[in-house]
């Protein structure tokens, strides 16, 4: 373990925010678990480590399943913060089995293999409407215009929320993702909280409506899985659908940016990808890789664990660096170095282990569909200004990507 007094590691520096890999590069030297007092964690930067104990069951993303806050050593979050943590704490990304099994076998009926297939011509038929408009104009905000709309909407259609309905979604996943910032400020927890209650309040009445008049959506299918006697409250069907929905777009507009503005950053790998677009499938998972949406994954120890000869104890707080193990040169050859035709590419960009994320098809299938569209329709596509990253760390993206058809 090595104990930093001057790490380049600042997740508020904008410095830092703007390329945070030689900072990892430091973090990775340093050793395998580094222990970072700003904000109280443990951080582990190296691949195999990070891959190892996000399968690690002494490991959780809850506590409250086996500990009150106090028999943890953990102070209760503020009472006027409930909302979000009532919305939060029931989804099945922050619960640990008996529940989290429960819960994601009934979902994960909506994400087998055949049921993101029939979604297909839907998907890339909509890339194909917001990169015509895009082209049309001669240019826009990939962001607003393309990488947002298309998730969206596909996770809005899912779950069988009216179009009309839509337009508030994004931003109420954006308060409430506010909330998974380290150590998020008074402002971001009170617009978390505001936007916990807003969807939630919207939610139930949807539900209501979908138990009179069920439809072909997720949510009526989770109606009526309730009703047969599979044991989901409505919490937790309410909490479900929010994490679906922002789950369901986060990470895939992210990357979307994230990639496109990595590709003008490399013009000839973004040459290779216009000449050959059967590189698209390595493409995708190689700038996941290379500039990853969603930097770090926190867990609570459960129970002592040993970690390079130190006991981290239960009750602390594990930091897991996802872009750090996607650039560990143990793993990935020149790291550093965007290389679309990259054949072995086990990043964790989707984690792993009963937390592996169950859209990443869906994901991998919006990110195709985008990028055929934007290379078939836009070959020609350039950046028009430099671009602003988002104020944010674990969720890693930019705030607008101005482009110009050329």
């Amino acid at each position: 373990m090595a104990g930093p007094v001057d790490l380049a590691f600042d997740p508020w520096d904008p410095e830092f925010l703007a390329d945070p890999y030689p900072a990892y590069a430091e973090l990775r030297a340093r050793g395998r678990l580094i222990r970072y007092e700003p904000t109280g964690q443990w951080l582990v930067p190296h691949h195999a480590d990070v891959s190892a104990l996000l399968r690690e069951r002494r490991l959780g993303r809850t506590y409250r399943h086996r500990f009150g806050h106090e028999e943890f050593g953990r102070s209760a979050p503020p009472p006027e913060h409930e909302p979000f943590h009532t919305l939060n704490d029931h989804g099945m990304l922050d619960l640990e089995p008996p529940d989290h099994t429960r819960i994601r076998r009934l979902v994960s009926k909506a994400f087998t293999p055949r049921t993101v297939e029939r979604l297909r011509p839907y998907v890339h038929g909509l890339a194909d409407e917001l990169v015509g408009k895009l082209v049309e104009a001669g240019g826009g905000d990939l962001l607003t215009d393309v990488a947002e709309p298309l998730p969206v909407a596909v996770i809005a259609e899912m779950l069988g929320i009216p179009e009309a309905d839509r337009a508030p979604l994004r931003p109420w996943s954006a308060a409430i993702c506010g909330m998974y910032e380290l150590n998020p400020s008074e402002e971001a927890a009170a617009r978390a909280v505001r936007a916990s209650v807003e969807f939630s309040d919207y939610l139930r009445e949807l539900i209501a409506a979908r138990r009179e008049e069920p439809g072909e959506d997720l949510i009526s299918g989770l109606i009526a899985a309730h009703d047969e006697g599979d044991r989901l409250t409505e919490q937790e069907l309410v909490s479900t659908a929010v994490l679906l929905l922002n789950a369901g777009h986060e990470a895939t507009v992210n990357a979307t940016v994230n990639g496109w503005w990595g590709l003008f950053r490399n013009p000839g790998q973004l040459a290779a990808l216009r000449a050959d677009h059967s590189l698209i499938p390595s493409a995708i998972e190689e700038l996941m890789r290379y500039d990853t949406p969603l930097q770090l994954f926190e867990r609570w120890v459960l129970d002592d664990i040993e970690i390079d000869g130190t006991t981290v104890p239960r009750g602390a707080e594990i930091a897991m660096l996802f872009g750090s193990a996607n650039h560990d040169p143990s793993v990935f050859a020149d790291p550093g170095r965007l290389d679309l035709s990259r054949g072995e590419n086990p990043h964790i960009s989707f984690s792993a282990g009963i937390h592996y994320c169950i859209g990443a098809p869906l994901a991998r299938m919006e990110l195709a569909a985008s990028m055929t569209a934007l290379l078939r329709r836009a070959p020609t596509l350039v950046p028009a200004e430099e671009p602003r990253r988002t104020p944010n760390f674990v969720i890693r993206g930019l705030a607008g990507l101005a482009v110009e058809v050329a």
